[in-house]
């Protein structure tokens, strides 16, 4: 089949490739290289060339392969500025391996040479990028669709057909059809110019800077995040100070006047279990009711903090991260003085809390020739204790019938070696055990209220009953919602720039040499894609209708020509190539 209807006027010209090449060229924003721009000789021409390449779309792509595989080695390997004890802990089982990690910078990854270089060149390629192609569209989007190529026919989707209606009335009608297919369309010549799919631009460049943001708001949040950790027994409170933390650690532009300016205080922990069924013992409720307040004159308020529900002051959001219990214990010297009073927090064990400790008491006791000894228990604390036929292991996470365990020493607990040690475990190397009537090792299990007598009148302790404590988490990442929004808008920015399609229509119509209007209309998209053809289809069957064809005469000796039957889409000849 023809695609031009017989009695059409021939073009003398030859097809204009220049015109179909840059109608093609103007869909891209992209930089356009030629021979003009390959890199010449001088430091000018190479850093020209080097600058070229490191804004391609090929090496920022590559460049973000890169950050992603150099971030693999900081997940996997410890981390100094996370866990310097796992990290001393590698360096003692890898003696070969630990040499040349330093030397790789594994060991503070994100602080390293080498991706901090990646990270840098990541960011200027996509400035780089960015920049010209924001100017280019904001050009484009302020200059109208070009005009027709001279032969529409060269186009990847094209139809014709000859219609009574006038020229200027079909232009009419295709400029008001376009623009109510929120096509950007104009009149140009004897012909409508009309081009849609802006957004892909948009997306790609929404794309763009988003990734900007979120490399903007890793690194700011990575230089100045903070974490903590406080463990607080029932009671007790806490400030927002570096001193106050258990253990504490930050970014490297991070100052201790970047703290949230804040206290608290638990008043209550509450926890309750399933009593019954497969999940017997899981916890259903952990939550933490909390008295705050914000500034050194705050006004105290009450809230309620639960798991993954974190109480949130100005950057700084406080996790509820654990939870177990502090027995109370009172000890008392020979003399009955009281000599320590307090809430001891034991660790947890297991999933029924089955918990164990030390308690320290430093001011100890005199014994037989008159030296000053200090006293440690060691401490198992079942919340649930099954009886004397069972393991020394809680049956329950409740505190449905708690039992103290203790096992007594006496001597030197290294508290005054200068040496740091854990508040959880006995240093037993200058300690000695208290023994019983038989010989053995003194133990005992306590409930509440009862007292075990030390011998030698080396005094007594009294398990006075129980509290919780909790452990918070203090974090504040001051770009967090910054990296949220620059993710999100990233995936938005890529979806429109792949699923849009960027194309320009043309409507040409003309009096040919018979007085018959000549129709024409080519379509053209940045990429082959299905939808240029259809929908140049679609748009040619509406404009049909407003300008339907010439009939052709009907006599014996002149048959109907398929010409002048309605319109249909065509590729066009060389179309591809």
């Amino acid at each position: 089949m023809s695609k031009t209807t017989p009695g059409a006027p021939a073009e003398a010209a030859a097809p204009d490739d220049q015109d179909l090449a840059a109608a093609g060229s103007q869909l891209s924003t992209a930089p356009v290289e030629s021979a003009s721009n390959l890199p010449g000789m001088g430091v000018l021409g190479w850093a020209r060339w080097f600058w070229r390449q490191l804004t391609s779309m090929r090496v920022a792509l590559l460049l973000l392969l890169l950050l992603a595989l150099g971030a693999i080695p900081g997940s996997l390997i410890p981390q100094s500025g996370t866990d310097e004890t796992k990290v001393a802990d590698f360096r003692q089982a890898h003696g070969t391996l630990a040499p040349i990690y330093d030397r790789l910078g594994l060991f503070h990854v994100y602080s390293s040479v080498w991706f901090s270089a990646i990270y840098i060149l990541l960011f200027v390629s996509l400035i780089g990028c960015i920049v010209p192609r924001t100017w280019q569209f904001v050009g484009q989007l302020r200059s109208r669709p070009p005009g027709a190529p001279r032969r529409l026919t060269r186009l990847p989707a094209y139809t014709t057909w000859r219609t009574e209606a006038e020229p200027e009335q079909v232009r009419e009608a295709a400029l008001a059809l376009l623009k109510k297919r929120r096509f950007r369309a104009h009149p140009a010549g004897d012909a409508v110019a009309a081009e849609k799919g802006y957004l892909r631009e948009v997306g790609n460049l929404v794309f763009h800077i988003a990734l900007i943001v979120m490399l903007v708001a890793f690194a700011w949040g990575q230089l100045y995040r903070s974490e903590g950790n406080k463990l607080v027994v029932e009671g007790d409170g806490f400030s927002n100070t570096l001193t106050q933390y258990n253990d504490f650690k930050s970014g490297n532009l991070f100052g201790t006047d970047d703290l949230e300016p804040f206290s608290f205080t638990l008043n209550d922990f509450t926890g309750t279990y399933e009593t019954s069924g497969p999940n017997k013992g899981t916890a259903r409720t952990f939550q933490a009711s909390l008295t705050y307040s914000v500034g050194a004159y705050g006004k105290d308020r009450k809230t309620i903090v639960k798991v993954n529900e974190p109480l949130e002051i100005g950057d700084s959001k406080i996790y509820l991260t654990a939870h177990g219990y502090a027995p109370l214990v009172t000890v008392r010297d020979g003399k009955g003085n009281v000599v320590y009073h307090d809430a001891v927090p034991l660790l947890p064990l297991d999933a029924n809390i089955t918990s164990s400790g030390v308690i320290k008491v430093l001011d100890g006791y005199k014994n037989a020739a008159g030296l000053t000894e200090q006293l440690g228990f060691q401490a198992f604390f079942l919340p649930t204790y099954g009886g004397a036929n069972t393991a020394v292991v809680s049956q329950f996470p409740a505190l449905d019938n708690p039992v103290l365990n203790l096992a007594p020493y006496h001597g030197d607990l290294g508290a005054d070696s200068g040496i740091p040690q854990s508040v959880y475990q006995l240093d037993k190397a200058h300690m000695k055990e208290f023994k019983d009537a038989k010989g053995a090792q003194l133990r005992d299990n306590l409930t509440p209220g009862e007292t075990m007598t030390l011998p030698n009148g080396a005094g007594s302790i009294t398990y006075d009953g129980t509290k919780e404590w909790a452990n918070f988490q203090v974090t504040q990442q001051p770009a967090s919602v910054w990296a949220l929004g620059g993710a999100i808008a990233a995936i938005f920015g890529l979806a429109g720039s792949l699923f849009l399609q960027r194309r320009r229509v043309w409507v040409r119509a003309v009096r040919g040499d018979d007085g018959v209007t000549v129709v024409e209309m080519g379509g053209l998209g940045r990429s082959e894609s299905a939808k240029v053809p259809e929908e140049l289809g679609e748009l040619a069957g509406i404009l049909y209708d407003q300008a339907p064809a010439d009939p052709a005469p009907e006599t014996p000796d002149t048959p109907v020509s398929p010409e002048h039957s309605e319109p249909r889409v065509v590729p066009a000849e060389g179309a591809g190539k």
